[in-house]
């Protein structure tokens, strides 16, 4: 569970922005299903969603690397 109080951290910009990342996913995914795309297409969203990809990894690297705001770290 220490994990998921990381990741959700609804009052940090980098939480949003995460979960926006997660949501263009979906929307290159439906792009390169699209029966009429093109070759030159299929490569320029095929480099965004990976350009996605790497930031949105970005960014999660930086949540679970920071700890939630007034969390301490103190051991019992």
């Amino acid at each position: 569970m220490p994990l998921l109080r990381r990741l959700w951290q609804p009052r940090r910009p980098l939480f949003w922005l995460w979960l926006g990342f997660n949501a263009l996913s979906s929307g290159f995914a439906w792009a390169l299903r699209l029966p009429d795309l093109s070759a030159a297409g299929v490569a320029l969203f095929t480099a965004l969603a990976l350009a996605n990809v790497a930031a949105g990894l970005v960014v999660l690297w930086k949540l679970l690397a920071e700890p939630p705001p007034g969390a301490t770290d103190a051991a019992p």
